[in-house]
């Protein structure tokens, strides 16, 4: 019998050929040009609505081509590019071409990866591509693991499994309230943000963080990390995880993995790495001794998203005893029939989500598109970049280097001219930077973020692109100059005229 079925989504193979070919010959002429538009246009959100109208829902449909037409104006005259070659702001990779290839090829088929009978390539897919990702960090290969949104998501997914494992057996029937003994979570000072979100999310409170201190180097100390968990113990608490981090988001730095792995076999302790940035360079043999100690990690969050330049979303977990993952998120309700016979997996049973995006085909792409001495060398000229733009800073007359670790530097605008009726250089000079950082973040020029180092207000450059050049590190340099030297003229005649009206 013959379809006769036409819904309003539907395309015959002709308009999807044809919209299809347009929109891959509008994107590759965007990816030709990325270089030559503005970073960001830096409009406002009402500018921006603006542009979008204030219609009311649709009553009926407009065809495909017009609003491919208008998606494309919209996204590509009017957003931020962070696949842009001066675009070193917060840590986003530039999306591999091939990445975005994949995205459409997952799209349209549409495998859910939450169980093997809906997706069983897709699944062997995944877990091929976890496999590799556990080599190319440099552990062992039978590291089992899931591919999530993020790093807070493969955080958090490594964070539940730990206290799974390590919390009395009957908690997921009892509740953290039917402990006796409070659970204590430590890390450096400089930890990302997802440790507060995982403490007051999972019922612990972030009174059960220990911050402890970081040494000369932005390490954690690994004497306070064990006065720390001495402490806790007389006091009748109960220390069960430790982050260790590999690439923190200020300024790159690596934790002393090795001795908080001695500290955590020492006390039974889960020893977690956040890896979301930095532990791809691992794969940088000069790099061996820096992340030393990862090895011995029972779970590892790494962003494919970050450092593999793949196209948002990709993060992924890797724990060394894959049990505990089913352990903490498997569940069976009657509704679901998925055997598990034939070692099929279902990921459902690995993290928190059931239905589940096919993520792993452009990481598995890219992967396998660049290979392990691709990789190698696209890493490598991140960090010698930003090393080159620490050089260049620490050169310059009116720019003071601050720190540099693995594709992370920080420095700072100071004008050789400060005026000297100012009560605090400290305060003008972090109000200085902190304006004009807002100022090149908005003038589409470059895009930087910022790290406060020593309570000093500094520039931060991170490079995760594979389009930037030596040549577009010179021209930061310069643009950075331009636009200090503008806002600390702002500044002087902001102060004077105050002066005066006292």
């Amino acid at each position: 019998m013959e379809n006769n079925r036409k819904a309003p989504l539907e395309l015959t193979a002709k308009e999807f050929k044809s919209l299809g070919h347009n929109l891959i010959d509008s994107i590759s002429g965007f990816n030709e040009t990325i270089s030559e538009r503005p970073v960001t246009t830096g409009e406002t959100p009402k500018q921006l609505q603006s542009l979008l109208g204030n219609q009311s829902f649709p009553e009926n449909g407009t065809s495909a081509s017009v609003l491919l037409e208008k998606a494309t104006d919209l996204l590509y005259n009017h957003s931020l590019f962070n696949g842009h070659p001066k675009f070193m702001g917060y840590i986003t990779g530039s999306a591999a071409p091939i990445g975005a290839l994949g995205d459409l090829l997952a799209a349209s088929v549409n495998p859910n990866v939450g169980a093997f009978a809906l997706s069983p390539m897709a699944t062997e897919i995944e877990k091929q591509t976890i496999q590799w990702l556990a080599q190319f960090i440099g552990v062992e290969s039978n590291y089992g693991g899931v591919l999530v949104s993020g790093g807070n998501m493969a955080n958090f997914t490594a964070f539940l499994a730990a206290r799974t494992a390590k919390a009395p057996a009957n908690i997921k029937e009892e509740g953290l309230g039917s402990l006796k003994k409070k659970l204590i979570m430590y890390c450096s000072k400089s930890t990302h943000t997802w440790i507060d979100k995982a403490a007051i999310l999972f019922g612990h409170g972030t009174n059960a963080i220990r911050w402890i201190e970081t040494d000369a180097d932005n390490k954690m100390n690994l004497e306070a990390l064990e006065n720390a968990i001495t402490t806790d113990i007389i006091e009748g608490n109960e220390p069960f995880f430790v982050v260790g981090t590999a690439g923190d988001v200020s300024t790159g730095t690596v934790d002393n993995l090795e001795g908080i792995s001695a500290i955590c076999k020492l006390y039974h302790m889960w020893f977690h790495v956040d890896g979301a940035y930095g532990a791809p360079a691992n794969i940088i043999p000069e790099l061996e001794a820096t992340f030393k100690g990862i090895k011995e990690a029972d779970s590892i969050a790494i962003d494919p998203h970050k450092w593999l330049y793949s196209p948002l979303e990709a993060g992924c977990t890797l724990v060394k005893n894959p049990k505990h993952l089913t352990d903490a998120y498997s569940s069976h309700p009657e509704y679901f029939n998925f055997d598990t016979e034939d070692a099929e997996q279902n990921y459902y049973e690995y993290g928190l989500q059931n239905s589940r995006g096919f993520r792993a085909l452009k990481v598995w792409l890219m992967l396998q598109q660049v290979g392990r001495q691709g990789y190698q060398e696209m890493i490598s000229e991140d960090i010698k970049l930003s090393k080159l733009l620490f050089e260049l800073a620490d050169q310059h007359p009116n720019l003071d280097a601050v720190t540099q670790s693995l594709s992370i530097a920080t420095f700072r605008y100071i004008p050789s001219e400060i005026p000297q009726h100012l009560e605090n250089k400290q305060v003008y000079l972090n109000e200085l930077n902190e304006k004009l950082t807002t100022r090149l973040q908005k003038s589409g020029e470059v895009f930087i973020s910022n790290a406060i180092i020593n309570e000093n207000y500094c520039l931060r450059s991170c490079i995760v692109n594979f389009r930037t050049s030596k040549k577009d590190i010179e021209e930061i340099i310069d643009i950075v100059e331009e636009e200090g030297n503008k806002v600390h003229q702002q500044m002087l005649t902001d102060s004077v005229l105050q002066l005066q009206n006292q």
